[in-house]
């Protein structure tokens, strides 16, 4: 049976930031989009809370914007075929969570197969899920980080992209870990984003590759 093989497109992208807090990974990204430094830009910045801070930053910034509140559909199913619509209107070719704090389902992770990627404040496949930092000291691990990584249906667990390495001190905390991770997730999110629209992303079966 053939590898299933995928190859990121080389092309000018359409990109959709799907946030719930204040998106500071969105930021990072946009920066270096304006920077001239991605072949892509930023179609939409969707949100499912209405009040989060990045919504108003992504309108100060002239983006277009979009709340759909998960509440005003019977599932969760009908929510996201409502955001996979909004998407298609858009021609978006890549969807990027930062700090979306929505399990998505199965169906969704697999329609957006290869086009949706989140970053996690860990060392992947260790600490998947929540209070990674808490959970990084407790273990007395000398070392965390950061990942980027494709969407599964199995969470935190799709093929790798790129990772960053930090220390962890013996007088960390959880803020002072945190501050020093979200530092390097600054620097491999939009670089990860810039390798996609340079097809220079192979993924064979659940590794990814740098070309």
């Amino acid at each position: 049976m053939a590898e299933d093989v995928f190859v990121s497109p080389k092309k000018k992208g359409k990109i959709a930031v799907f946030i719930s807090g204040r998106g500071s990974n969105f930021q990072a990204i946009h920066d270096v989009i304006l920077a001239g430094k991605i072949n892509a830009e930023i179609a939409l910045v969707f949100s499912n809370k209405e009040d989060a801070p990045g919504l108003q930053i992504a309108k100060e910034r002239n983006l277009e914007t979009l709340f759909l509140d998960p509440k005003a559909y019977p599932t969760r199913e009908d929510h996201e075929k409502a955001v996979t619509a909004e998407l298609r209107k858009r021609d978006v070719d890549l969807v990027i969570l930062a700090g979306y704090m929505r399990i998505l389902s199965p169906s969704f992770c697999e329609e957006l197969k290869h086009c949706l990627m989140n970053i996690h404040p860990a060392l992947l496949p260790s600490f998947p899920g929540l209070h990674v930092q808490k959970k990084a000291l407790e273990w007395g691990v000398k070392y965390s980080g950061a990942t980027v990584h494709f969407v599964t249906a199995d969470v935190d667990m799709g093929p790798i992209i790129l990772q960053a390495v930090v220390p962890v001190l013996q007088d960390d905390t959880e803020e002072t870990l945190s501050e020093k991770i979200l530092k390097e997730e600054h620097k491999i999110y939009p670089e990860a984003v810039k390798l996609y629209f340079e097809g220079r992303i192979e993924v064979r079966g659940r590794r990814a590759f740098i070309k």
